[in-house]
């Protein structure tokens, strides 16, 4: 081999050297970079989607429907059929005396998943003077209530929210209020009561309305319909109280 053909001998030599070394670094970069990127790439049938694992547990957001004063035989109704079909729970805190009129209703409500609690016979307001009246009527709508769904009372919503820790530990009772309240009561218009919940409402609240208006039921349901959306998920109270 003369000098000629030994120095195109190296320079050929030193090309496939080189376009190995590089073919070898680049494979050595994308496993590093593999290892230390915090994605992962997860293939479907027509694409590839890009997924954190510190994401994967992301928790739902949850939220509590209440509806006080009821049963109503027309709303309450209507109110159930609109739950049912988009499969939400809720917690319907009745009096005596509508639990009386209406026992057919409580014992849907029971029966089709919601919490029942207590809101007093006649929606009495707790004060300094009857607060033997207002333990009795307690005593009384639990025990209408038990009869009705076999279930034992245990919480309930003091009308206006009037509450002696007393009573709590007398009864054995616990008393939910909430975090969103649209004063539904002052207004037919349903539009409005349900912004109202829509521009406060967060994780984790307990929302006020009254199953006893027609108007706060399209309200609610404007409520879920929304909060779906957003993906929400409506939980009776116990488990936001205690979950």
């Amino acid at each position: 081999m003369n000098k000629v053909q030994a120095v195109l001998y190296m320079k050929h030599y030193n090309r496939i050297f080189n376009i190995l070394y590089t073919i070898c670094l680049c494979l050595t970069v994308l496993a590093l970079a593999r290892q230390l990127l915090p994605y992962k790439t997860v293939f479907t049938s027509s694409h590839a989607v890009k997924s954190n694992p510190a994401n994967d547990s992301v928790e739902v957001k949850r939220v509590a429907l209440t509806f006080d004063d009821g049963p109503h035989p027309v709303y309450t109704e209507k109110l159930l059929d609109a739950l049912k079909e988009r499969g939400v729970s809720a917690t319907f805190f009745v009096t005596g005396e509508h639990a009386e009129l209406h026992p057919d209703i409580i014992k849907r409500i029971h029966d089709e998943g919601h919490l029942i609690g207590n809101h007093t016979y006649s929606h009495i307001q707790l004060t300094s003077a009857n607060k033997e009246q207002f333990q009795d009527e307690l005593i009384q709508t639990n025990k209408i209530l038990s009869e009705i769904t076999g279930d034992e009372i245990q919480y309930v919503r003091p009308p206006y929210g009037s509450w002696d820790k007393k009573i709590e530990t007398e009864l054995n009772m616990f008393p939910v209020l909430w975090n969103v309240d649209p004063l539904d009561w002052c207004t037919a218009n349903a539009s409005r009561v349900a912004n109202a919940v829509l521009k406060k409402v967060t994780d984790n609240d307990i929302i006020l309305l009254h199953d006893y208006y027609d108007t706060s039921v399209d309200a609610a349901i404007m409520v879920v319909d929304e909060l779906q959306k957003q993906g929400y998920d409506f939980v009776t109270v116990d488990k936001i109280l205690f979950d």
